[in-house]
This record gives structure tokens, sequence and C-alpha cells, in this order.
């Protein structure tokens, strides 16, 4: 693939050293690879047999499992998440790919009843998985490895031929999976990578008319900008965030609920979708329990993470840093108290950051802050506290906590969410349940055979045969 003559430099978030450098794609290059992933979809004879593609998804599963630690370190120096959950997403990277190959084996058509008026006798129908064209995935920095795998290898097993654009501060690990493809058997036209910073490269090979389907993870403002430019008939799921509402009753123990939340609240410094942003606690715990969680948070080890030890690492980029800490700043000159944290220890580095009873206007409030932040809010009424966590216009994953069964199932209910956990943190997730976020969080559902079932379509046949007769009437017996 040719490629322009500006080159990608990839920094290790924590210091800002090289990692890399790439030369990024053009122009040409994009259409090149349109090309070429129309022609093999267009034309059957060269459509990989079902068997060819479980084939490559078991082997690619055992590649990577040969590679973990190279997989995992390559996350770490290009991503900044600390190696321990660097080494988690490797492992739910490689079970992502089994759970690929488990829906390829066990999803498929289903039959559509006939017979049921006099004009469908004499014919059967049933339906078959068919791929929906070409698939266009663009992926964000946060799950380097995992968030690729999740929109790739569901593109393989339904026979997509598909197109990725990595995240430019995070291309490396994308890289690493499609060699190992390759490597696994899967020919090279079938999986492309475009690297490139360019948006308006980026919106070309999204917005063209050859696409399929279009999966995008990241900003709300980018995908539903790509989702208005998309070309008639191309289908899509996006992928934002929001934040993620926490409701906490008086009944609690305020020592669980901190454990609980504390990973919730601080992975990967807060730069995930679903982190815990924003804790609605009763006024019989609130006070206890934010002086509790900044006691917790106020320990974390921060710092380099390739350390083992570190627990919260660097954000993405310096930019990140000064952008949090304004909005900390923003809240607390509001009235809101600051109980830990609340500055900038490095260029990338931010303290875990707990506010109590911040305004209600302020952006750490009705905002994404994707960063090592989280608000305690008390509350005395459910009612005032429902309406303050659905109160934004984003809505994904929420949680409520309480001893109590039947005040779970109505909170569950009555939360503006996809998905409610009861007493864990929102961050949760396993890689085959539904993940999808509602109104400005995203469009359709996440999760490998939601997505599998998203790049194909259900081709329907139905067959007339005049030995086809209705059964007779049995009778009473």
């Amino acid at each position: 693939m040719k490629t322009t003559n500006k080159i990608l430099s990839v920094l290790n978030p924590f210091d800002l050293s090289p990692v890399d450098t790439l030369a990024e794609n053009d122009e040409t290059d994009i259409e090149d690879a349109l090309t070429t992933a129309y022609r093999l979809f267009r034309d059957q004879d060269l459509w990989l047999p079902a068997h060819a593609r479980l084939a490559v998804l078991e082997k690619t599963a055992a590649l990577m499992e040969q590679r973990y630690d190279a997989l995992a370190e390559t996350a770490v120096r290009e991503g900044g998440k600390p190696l321990a959950d660097s080494r988690i997403e490797v492992t739910r990277a490689i079970d992502t790919v089994k759970a690929t190959a488990a829906v390829l084996r066990t999803r498929d058509g289903e039959t559509v009843p006939m017979g049921l008026t006099p004009p469908a006798n004499h014919r059967v129908a049933f339906t078959r998985k068919a791929p929906i064209g070409v698939v266009v995935a663009v992926s964000a920095f946060n799950h380097p490895l995992n968030l690729i795998v999740h929109q790739v290898a569901p593109a393989i097993a339904a026979g997509c031929p598909v197109i990725v654009k990595p995240a430019p501060d995070t291309p490396l690990s994308c890289l690493a999976f499609i060699d190992t493809l390759h490597e696994a058997g899967l020919p090279k036209e079938w999986v492309q990578a475009i690297v490139t910073s360019d948006n308006d490269l980026a919106e070309k090979l999204v917005t063209d008319t050859r696409v399929g389907f279009f999966t995008f993870i990241g900003s709300a403002h980018v995908g539903w900008s790509l989702r208005s430019k998309l070309a008639p008939g191309t289908r899509c799921a996006l992928e934002h965030g929001g934040a993620a509402p926490v409701i906490v009753t008086g009944d609690c123990d305020v020592y669980e609920v901190r454990e609980a939340l504390l990973k919730g609240c601080f992975y990967h410094a807060g730069q995930v979708c679903v982190s815990v942003q924003r804790i609605f606690a009763h006024t019989k715990v609130a006070t206890r329990f934010a002086t509790q969680l900044a006691m917790k948070a106020s320990g974390m080890q921060l710092g380099d993470p390739m350390d083992k030890n570190t627990e919260v690492g660097p954000l993405i980029r310096p930019g990140e840093t000064d952008r949090v800490h304004e909005w900390v700043t923003e809240a607390v000159k509001g009235g809101g108290q600051l109980l830990t944290g609340g500055e900038k220890l490095s260029d990338t580095v931010y303290a875990p950051t707990v506010v109590f009873n911040p305004p209600p206007d302020c952006r750490l409030m009705t905002e994404e802050v994707f960063g090592p932040v989280v608000c305690v809010d008390p509350w005395f009424e459910l009612d005032d506290a429902l309406a303050r966590a659905n109160s934004l216009p984003t809505a994904f994953q929420a949680a409520v906590f309480t001893r109590d069964i039947e005040l779970a199932m109505e909170v569950s209910g009555r939360l503006d969410a996809s998905a409610v956990m009861v007493n864990d943190h929102t961050a949760f997730r396993t890689d085959w349940m539904p993940f999808a976020g509602l109104r400005k969080s995203g469009l359709g559902t996440g999760g490998v055979p939601y997505t599998y079932d998203d790049m194909t379509v259900d081709k329907m046949i139905v067959l007339r045969t005049d030995s086809l007769v209705a059964p007779p009437d049995a009778g009473p017996t």
C-alpha cells in the first residue's frame, strides 16, 4: 500500500517518549483499499467459506495467547493503561476472538413458518446469514486491542471485507492484531488498515458509497457527524460515552460500596465510556461515603503504567490534563468541596479526584469528563435522585447500591440506561453481553453476537414445490 510522506509519531503518554513512527496513508491508499474490499464483496467466487473463517479465528486466538506479554506491553506503551489492566484487556481480546468463533458455530438462519394461509401452501422458507458488505471500522484509543477485536473479528466471521482505522494515538495494537490474522491464514486483502490523523481522509473513507456497514467507537460529536454524512444505504453502529450515574441508598455499608466503586471510578484514569462519574448518595451516608472514597482514592499508586503496581496511569495527551483541571476548578469555584486530588502531577498524570456536592450545572455533572474525577452528590428523596441521574441527553450504563431487592428492582427500572448494575460499578462488562449507548450515547448494540448480526443480512429463501402438502387433520386422539 502506498503512503504519504507524512509521518505519525506514536508517543508513550506517560513520559511522551517516542514508541514508534508510521508512515500515514493517503487518499490513493484509501481508494485502493475500498476498491479491493468492494471487489471481494461483489465477487462471490472470492468469498471465504465459513470453515475457513472459523479456522482463522481459532488460529488467531491461539497465536494471541502465545504473544500475550508482547501484546500487553504494546498496549501499555502506546495507550498508557497500567500493565495489570492491559493484561486483562489482552485476556478479554483473546476471549472476544473465541466468542466470535463460537457465534459462527452457533448463529445462522431460522425457519419461517409457511402453510398458515392457503396461498402459503406448498412452500418451505428459511433464512441464512449473508455478509452485509464492506465494513469500515473507526476505533478509539482507550482499549487499543480489544475495541479493534470487537469491530474486526465479527466482520471476519460474517464474511465481510473490513477496513479499519485505529486511533492515531494507538495504532500499534491494531496493526499487531491484523498481522496475527494474516499469519493465521486470512488473506491480506480481507482486512486492511488505514493509518491517518487526517480527519478529512477518514471522512472520505467512511462516507464512500461502497461501504455497507460503518462501526464507530469514539466521541459523540464525531460519530453523529459522520453518521449524518453516510451514503444512502450504509448501516452503522455508534458507541460513544456518557456520565454514568450511580445511586447509593441509605441502607448501604459505605465500606463495601467504596470498594466496589473505586475501580469503576478510576480504571484507566477514568478514560472509559461507562466510567463512574456521578454518584448520588443518600444523605444518611453521603458524607461518610464520600470521605471514605476520597481516602481510598488518595492512596492509589500513580505513575509509570509499565510498573506492575501502578493503579492509575496517564491521560492520553497533555491537553487532557489541562481540560480536566479546568473542569474541576469550575466545580470547586461553584461551591463543590474538593476532598482529594484536583492537581496535575505531570503533563499527563492527574491525581484521582473526588468532588462533594458540586453545582448541578457544572461540566463535571453535565458532560463526560473522561478523566480520573468522580462527584458525590447527596439526595434525600429518591424521585429527586432519579431525576438528577436521568437529566442528561446521554444514557449508557448505570448502577444502584442497596440491600433492598424491591428498591433495587424499582431503581433499575426507572434509571435511564441500557444496563443497570446492582451492587456493582457501571464499568462492568463481558464481551458477549449487549453493550449499548442510548440517545446521544450511541446507536445500535455492541457485544460479539449483536455486532455479528449487524454485519449480516438475513436472506430468506422460499422453496415452492407441489410435493409439499399441508399435513392432514389428525382429528381427536
